[in-house]
């Protein structure tokens, strides 16, 4: 409906539209990672690509991410379709690389709940939907990863490492800093998420360590 206005959403629905409906993944293992920003998904995705001989993916695509400020800056419903969409665009690409290589992804379906779960539920983490509820459950249409992880860091040293990246904040980042019970929201949705749950790995430790932690869990559960 919002076509017409936003000539970007007419692209992503085009992108939508040649993806295969049923994505079946490839004989290569697909492996997420989730967490705040500055928990060192891009460090550590990096080096287990690297590791691995994998495929780095990251959600949204890149064939779609120009447009990320477009929708981020529309109604919320509209935002969240444009990720919606992106999710599923991404895992026709995690189907044909799958077939290649190891695929690393930044971030996927868990974050797109995550977030969109924290900003419909307002006051403090009891008053998510409670932990059984559908909500959490990975969707049936869309191509699961074998193994999805949370990293995980103290709140003030995320805050840190912010200030020492010295990059300008998104809306998001700004939303987890200012508002402590909006933070605590998404995190306890991540870890509610079920079928696949995530497995928690603390990113506090030294990237050497994080690292080793890290494919010793991929080679438990993806062997």
């Amino acid at each position: 409906q919002c076509a017409k206005r936003i000539p970007e959403a007419e692209a992503v629905l085009d992108l939508l539209e040649k993806c295969p409906e049923h994505q079946k993944k490839g004989s290569f293992p697909v492996i997420v990672f989730e967490g705040l920003d500055a928990t060192g998904k891009t460090t550590v995705t990096q080096a287990v690509k690297d590791t691995l001989n994998g495929i780095l993916l990251r959600s949204p695509p890149a064939c779609i991410s120009q447009w990320r400020t477009v929708f981020d800056d529309e109604r919320t419903p509209i935002k969240r379709a444009f990720y919606a969409a992106g999710n599923y665009i991404l895992a026709s690409e995690i189907a044909k690389a799958s077939t290649q290589a190891p695929v690393i992804i930044d971030r996927y379906w868990h974050s797109t709940a995550a977030y969109a779960i924290a900003t419909e539920t307002s006051g403090e983490v009891q008053d998510l939907p409670p932990a059984q509820d559908e909500v959490y459950q990975w969707p049936e249409d869309l191509l699961k990863p074998d193994l999805v992880l949370l990293l995980t860091v103290d709140p003030e040293e995320r805050v840190r490492r912010l200030q020492h990246r010295g990059l300008e904040k998104t809306k998001e980042e700004a939303e987890l800093e200012a508002n402590s019970l909006f933070r605590q929201r998404v995190e306890e949705s991540y870890r509610r998420m079920v079928n696949p749950a995530c497995q928690e790995v603390d990113a506090s430790p030294s990237k050497e360590e994080v690292l080793k932690t890290v494919l010793q869990l991929i080679k438990k559960h993806c062997a």
